[in-house]
């Protein structure tokens, strides 16, 4: 099986090395660079990169940067890192789609086991990557969406919430749930938050979006009708 590749980005060499022999050593591929050119150019020289861990503060394009110009072309999962715990940066970072925010100095077994959640959470270890329910169709691995055949676009976070919902059909689940499953345990933010992604989820999904159930007081609740 070929091994999944890791672009890891930050212009201190002592930190790459770091972060690159903990991944190597979990049998994943790495690659890295030192600014955000760099990375950029990497990632759309080389096929099939599974993951970034990028850092923010960096010569040339920052992390922000590189960002967005990747997301304009790919929904692959994104790592930040950064020196700076501002509650304004991971709120930004969120908003461009980064999947996890992780501040320094961290413990490189704990970005490796958050490697291989999300791994796990986009479909990319090998488990199941096709979800169906209701005429809903969501490819983990392609990170694609149709909803009766149609294409849905979907942010990152609006993905997973979707992601969440349908591996959970039937089963209410709680706000505080949601977060810890879907923003993960260390987000801070306002259970509202997850109000708002819904709302924006059901109006992407149409029709579709009924699915969605509310449950007063609790949260929601993914329900197929027979």
């Amino acid at each position: 099986m070929e091994k999944l590749k890791i672009l890891v980005v930050d212009d201190e060499s002592r930190m790459r090395k770091l972060v690159s022999d903990f991944l190597t050593r979990q049998d994943y591929e790495v690659l890295e660079a030192e600014d955000g050119e760099e990375a950029v150019d990497l990632f759309f020289r080389v096929k099939n990169i599974a993951l970034i861990i990028l850092d923010v503060m960096m010569p040339k394009m920052d992390g922000w940067q590189v960002c967005r110009e990747i997301r304009r072309y790919s929904r692959v999962p994104i790592i930040m890192l950064t020196a700076r715990g501002d509650e304004r940066d991971e709120l930004q970072g969120f908003e461009l789609g980064v999947d996890e925010y992780i501040s320094k100095p961290f413990s490189p077994k704990i970005l490796v086991a958050r490697v291989g959640a999300i791994l796990r959470r986009t479909g990319q270890d090998g488990q199941d990557n096709i979800l169906e329910a209701g005429g809903i169709r969501l490819d983990k691995a392609a990170h694609l969406v149709t909803a009766d055949g149609k294409n849905v676009e979907l942010s990152f976070k609006e993905f997973e919430l979707l992601t969440y919902f349908l591996e959970n059909q039937g089963i209410a689940l709680s706000r505080e749930r949601i977060l810890d499953h879907v923003w993960n345990y260390d987000y801070f933010g306002d259970a509202r938050t997850i109000d708002t992604h819904v709302k924006k989820l059901r109006s992407k999904l149409g029709d579709k979006g009924e699915l969605i159930k509310t449950i007063w007081g609790m949260g929601y609740k993914f329900e197929v009708e027979e």
